[in-house]
């Protein structure tokens, strides 16, 4: 299966009530498995728990053996963030960022109300929440979920409401999109408490962020990239009038960011072939040529730094960060074709130390990979189409 190639601060009341029903089901453990998972309802702890959504539920599996711990009904287009820490989960609903207690195979009524629930980060310790539709930012320790809603939170509102994100540093600073309805440009920092002192609106389209090495930020643009470091913003250009990064994957172990990489702007949907490395010791940018497609849920990191890709052609491809080439593919499943609208199911790819987690929509199954050796360790047919794919972690 392995092949080569070469801010205001408050305590607000957030708790709503969900009134959900649990159900629950499971897989035959350990191995690979081409049986449909069986119902369990043990109501044990869930070991490593990995999330996967479905339409009209989510599923909570065992992140070793991929049994299926609970089948929680669930309905409409419902997405999964990881908490931070080793047993939460949000589920994005029509209320806000729901809590899932993964470790427990239940979805709470903690719900973090929130005018179209958008992007969830988390960096440093700290849990960061941006709602779309009121540009309001809530931040708070990611351990404090453990004792239920926070007591103490952070809250500050965008000059604008628009699609955008967030991120706290170590030092208190927060990091927060610029934009409106119409268009997005750029990013602001505040300090600790919460006055601006940097601003770059030199990132059209901005979208999505991550950190790497050095607690160097990085957001994507239609031009390239945008990195805040010490206090600076640099512009990383593409190599494309137009040359559009909106999704990105760090590591803290590493100064070089994935990032996806569309040159298309009047496209319905580009199908992208290529992916951007963006190394933030010098803000310059290098392309790498893939063997296939792939789709915004398809970048990950391995343990080693390596920059992680699912194609369309149904492999994992594992580049190279330093070499910027591909050095190795594992064929996983079937070739398929990412559908027009984004809330369609598509195999999906979540990686969480030396594990990665995929999902192939076609046979609804899921699999783990050994990112050490390559070799799948697990798999098991879920009864229901998988669509987001999210996990604990740490």
């Amino acid at each position: 299966m392995r092949t080569s190639h070469t801010a205001t601060k408050a305590a607000l009341p957030v708790v709503l009530s969900a009134g959900l029903l649990l159900t629950a089901c499971s897989t035959e453990p350990g191995g690979t498995s081409d049986e449909t998972p069986a119902a369990s309802g043990t109501g044990a702890a869930v070991t490593d728990p990995i999330a996967v959504t479905y339409d009209g539920g989510v599923l909570v599996l065992d992140g070793t053996t991929l049994e299926v711990a609970e089948d929680i009904d669930l309905e409409g287009f419902n997405r999964l963030n990881p908490a931070g820490d080793d047993r939460h989960l949000f589920v994005s609903t029509s209320d806000g960022f729901q809590v899932l207690d993964a470790a427990a195979g239940e979805l709470t009524d903690t719900v973090f109300a929130a005018d179209t629930p958008g992007h969830v980060v988390r960096h440093a310790g700290r849990t960061v929440l941006f709602a779309d539709g009121s540009g309001e930012v809530t931040s708070f320790d990611t351990d404090a979920l453990g004792e239920g809603t926070p007591e103490d939170m952070d809250v500050y509102t965008t000059e604008e409401a628009h699609h955008g994100v967030a991120v706290e540093l170590e030092n208190g600073e927060l990091l927060v999109t610029l934009g409106d309805e119409e268009e997005r440009v750029g990013a602001l920092v505040l300090d600790a408490d919460r006055e601006e002192v940097a601003r770059s609106e030199d990132c059209p389209g901005v979208h999505g962020e991550t950190t790497a090495e050095g607690e160097t930020v990085v957001i994507g643009c239609e031009d390239g990239a945008l990195m805040y470091r010490d206090g600076e913003f640099t512009k990383v250009e593409a190599e494309h009038d137009y040359g559009r990064i909106g999704n990105q994957a760090g590591t803290d172990a590493s100064p070089i960011v994935l990032g996806d990489y569309k040159t298309d702007p009047d496209a319905e949907l580009e199908r992208p072939e290529r992916v951007a490395l963006i190394d933030s010791t010098d803000a310059s940018l290098s392309l790498v040529d893939l063997p296939s497609s792939y789709t915004f849920r398809s970048l990950g990191r391995g343990p080693q730094g390596e920059a992680l890709v699912l194609g369309t052609d149904g492999s994992l491809h594992v580049i190279d960060q330093e070499e910027g080439e591909v050095v190795d593919s594992i064929a996983l499943m079937d070739a398929w074709e990412e559908p027009l609208e984004w809330q369609q199911p598509r195999p999906s790819l979540f990686v969480r130390g030396e594990t990665a987690y995929v999902t192939d929509t076609a046979t609804r199954q899921i699999h783990t990979v050994d990112l050490g050796t390559g070799e799948v360790t697990a798999s098991a047919t879920l009864e229901e189409t998988p669509n987001e794919l999210s996990g604990v972690t740490s």
